[in-house]
């Protein structure tokens, strides 16, 4: 890297500018890739100061040949990496930050979008010394499935969410920074589990009163929302475990169980009442006929989590932390 830049970086205050390791794990993503790293190509941040570390978690496609024929072609800094032992993408993270060279590290994933500005808005809240993670926003992608539009009016993937988590605030690994000291202090991320990382590595680090962490809204990927039943339910079965685990972990409150008679009286209740009055409002062009199937929908999303937790058993392995 040339000094005369890091110089001048140095020297003024009013820049900060720090060398950044974006890290990436990837399992089968050969069609996600392209896309992806076009995506890190138009990044506005300089490019002298970003290494991209993509961390192939044992695929069975040809994710990794992809990645380091990029390697060789691209006019970024791309790092092919590999992590074989174990299948978890918090796993194959740790691979990533083992090798990485930053003062920040930056988190996304395959099936993200980052947009040209998302280093370069990323970063500025570590412009105070105190600010040890970052959480950025995560959008959607246009969707066409009537799931895929109700839950881009719902903001599902929001960060705005899980920092308002009522436990302990917290942001997604599709679009996270933290500052590489905090990892030193608290170590990694737990490799052996499957869901729940994000969460559980930010209330570590908050947990050691080390530095706070802030909401960075103009650093945004784009994310796909689940399009049929079937992945929405995965996707909600999968928090459900997560809440689990984080209550072995953290004692945090499980959710109640909602009945079938709850949800036979609340769709009823949605059938007499709420259809009637939603059509009206839609009509007078005061709601969206998408509203309609917002009580069916946070029902059959809430019985998927309820299931997920109830049948989820965090494994012995899943609380080890690895350290630098």
């Amino acid at each position: 890297m040339n000094n005369n830049i890091l110089e001048l970086y140095a020297n003024n205050k009013n820049i900060y500018r720090p060398l950044i390791s974006v890290i990436i794990p990837i399992y089968n993503g050969e069609s996600d890739l392209p896309e992806l790293i076009s995506c890190l190509i138009t990044q506005t941040y300089p490019q002298q100061l970003v290494e991209y570390l993509l961390v192939d978690n044992n695929s069975s496609d040809r994710s990794f040949k992809f990645i380091e024929t990029a390697a060789e072609n691209s006019p970024i800094n791309i790092c092919p990496l590999q992590e074989n032992r174990i299948q978890s993408s918090y796993a194959a993270r740790n691979a990533g930050i083992r090798a990485a060279k930053g003062e920040i590290l930056v988190f996304t994933d395959a099936d993200c979008r980052p947009q040209p500005h998302w280093l370069e808005e990323i970063v500025k809240p570590f412009l105070k010394s105190d600010t040890v993670v970052v959480a950025g926003e995560i959008i959607a992608n246009p969707g066409k499935s009537l799931l895929e539009r109700f839950a881009d009016t719902q903001e599902t993937l929001s960060q705005k969410h899980t920092l308002a988590n009522s436990f302990c605030p917290y942001g997604q690994t599709a679009n996270l920074a933290i500052r590489y000291m905090a990892l030193i202090k608290v170590g990694l991320f737990r490799p052996y589990l499957t869901t729940g990382g994000d969460a559980d590595i930010c209330w570590r680090i908050q947990k050691e009163n080390i530095g706070c962490i802030e909401f960075a809204p103009d650093a945004i990927v784009k994310h796909c929302h689940r399009a049929t039943i079937e992945e929405l339910e995965s996707q909600w079965r999968r928090y459900g475990r997560s809440n689990r685990y984080l209550h072995e972990l953290h004692g945090i409150d499980l959710m109640r169980q909602i009945t079938a008679r709850e949800c036979y009286y609340r769709l009823l209740r949605w059938v007499l009442k709420e259809v009637p009055k939603d059509c009206t409002k839609a009509l007078l062009g005061k709601a969206s006929f998408l509203d309609l199937i917002n009580t069916p929908i946070g029902l059959f999303t809430a019985r998927a989590r309820y299931k997920g937790q109830q049948k989820a058993q965090l494994p012995e392995k899943a609380k080890i932390v690895e350290w630098l």
